[in-house]
């Protein structure tokens, strides 16, 4: 399997997560052309994309989805809820008939040769999800605007080859920011998004010996940095209760301007 980051950040999302076989999206929240050349780096075409996974129906996960599906026609998998946020969302457009296809929260499905678990996430969002992907034994998650978590999302995530996790904000920074009261308090509660501290938590949570890639995603582009998420997480590992040492880990950033390394699993 390979995973790489298009894109991640509050600004817009786009994750591949594919195999040999059956090539994913996780999310179109960037422009086309943006997507385009992602995919080009992957060495894929956008007409052999296998579906297009949507997590919910905010701008910075679907801005994209109208352009995109009307060149290419790729099936779009997502929640029921996340489906009437995505009819009810005008700027998108008119979608070619019979691309949006309903999925059922913790009832896998399989797209070619990859099976994917969705699964419950605590977000402000009509019926958000995220997604566990398995082939061949090998798996990779994507978990991101999560406002909580619980043990239901750490075992979703447990045995993990890959995940890229949201560390979105320094709770200091957007205290102190320049953002009004009412969001600083959307972001902050139960369903708006991790901080960094709460990322390495759920991380620790997570570990295991066989987990090699862990990438961390959506950063805020007001609230937070990519060094300040690393080492913040980093740090949480070192100090939690666990065997494992944060420096000892394979711990990367994904940028929202940047297409990541690939990572093969």
């Amino acid at each position: 399997m390979r995973l790489c980051s298009i894109a991640s950040g509050s600004s817009g999302n786009c994750i591949y997560i594919g195999s040999d076989h059956t090539h994913l999206l996780v999310d179109t929240g960037i422009s086309k052309k943006r997507i385009e050349a992602g995919l080009k780096e992957l060495e894929i075409k956008g007409e052999e994309l296998t579906g297009i996974l949507v997590t919910h129906e905010h701008s910075d996960h679907i801005q994209g989805l109208g352009v995109f599906s009307r060149k290419y026609e790729i099936p779009i998998y997502a929640s029921p809820g996340t489906i009437e946020g995505i009819k009810s969302y005008s700027s998108l457009g008119k979608l070619p008939e019979g691309l949006l296809h309903p999925i059922r929260i913790d009832e896998p499905f399989s797209l070619g040769d990859i099976t994917i678990d969705p699964f419950a996430i605590s977000h402000d969002a009509n019926e958000p999800t995220g997604y566990r992907m398995e082939c061949e034994g090998r798996s990779a998650a994507v978990a991101t605007d999560l406002g909580i978590y619980t043990d239901y999302v750490v075992n979703k995530l447990k045995n993990l080859d890959a995940v890229l996790l949201e560390a979105n904000h320094d709770i200091h920074m957007l205290e102190v920011g320049a953002y009004p009261y009412y969001l600083k308090q959307r972001i902050l509660g139960e369903k708006g998004h991790l901080s960094n501290e709460l990322s390495g938590r759920l991380l620790c949570d997570i570990l295991h010996d066989n987990l090699k890639h862990i990438v961390l995603g959506h950063l805020s582009k007001e609230n937070n940095y990519v060094r300040l998420a690393y080492e913040t997480v980093k740090l949480e590992v070192t100090l939690g209760d666990n065997a494992y040492k944060g420096e000892d880990l394979d711990i990367t950033v994904a940028k929202r301007d940047e297409v990541s390394e690939i990572y093969s699993f």
